[in-house]
């Protein structure tokens, strides 16, 4: 429905006291810095019995960030994550953001060849996972794709010593004009 700006009044559709200006280069992992800045200590998300703060979730997903560049995750470069919904897979996605990847998610719930074809056609550098997940993702990869390094989210020694800092996008050439996630549609 299209309402013009006097019409909309008292009705809903429009709220001229809310609009902001946005930066058209702004990625979302640095408005999500931005927050964090703000309001270090506030719950940034809650899942079942966890929580985690703006702190919390900014220092796991820059140290696997930094983990992610380091096995060459940059800019337009897939990177799968099969896992169930948890705060690690808020940490992943976020990671993999602010390493510059594009996202490519993979439920762990889907029949083998589906996940297989999703694989084979996003062809992902890393797969992330848990231990839960891995066998579903295992078996989608048999006789298919080169297996690309899979990390267990629940195991972080790999890059718990990494950089506690922000990634610098410029560092990688970020712009908001890269990939941020490749999703596949039942249609």
């Amino acid at each position: 429905m299209m309402v013009d700006k006097s019409s909309s009044r008292g009705t809903g559709f429009a709220h001229p006291d809310t609009e902001q200006p946005f930066a058209e280069n702004r990625c979302v992992h640095g408005l999500f810095e931005a927050q964090v800045r703000r309001n270090p200590d506030a719950i940034a998300a809650r899942f079942e019995q966890g929580a985690l703060d703006y702190a919390t979730l900014n220092t796991q997903a820059n140290r696997l960030a930094h983990y992610l560049r380091s096995l060459g995750v940059g800019p337009d470069v897939r990177v799968g994550v099969c896992l169930e919904r948890s705060l690690d897979m808020l940490v992943g996605v976020l990671a993999i953001l602010k390493a510059g990847g594009a996202y490519v998610p993979l439920d762990p719930a889907y029949p083998k060849a589906r996940l297989a074809h999703m694989l084979a056609d996003s062809a992902p550098r890393v797969l992330l996972s848990h231990a839960a997940a891995r066998p579903a993702l295992l078996a989608a990869l048999e006789g298919g794709a080169a297996l690309a390094p899979l990390l267990d989210l629940a195991d972080t020694r790999l890059w718990a010593a990494q950089p506690v800092d922000n990634p610098d996008p410029h560092a990688v050439g970020l712009t908001s004009r890269h990939l941020a996630y490749v999703i596949y549609t039942s249609g």
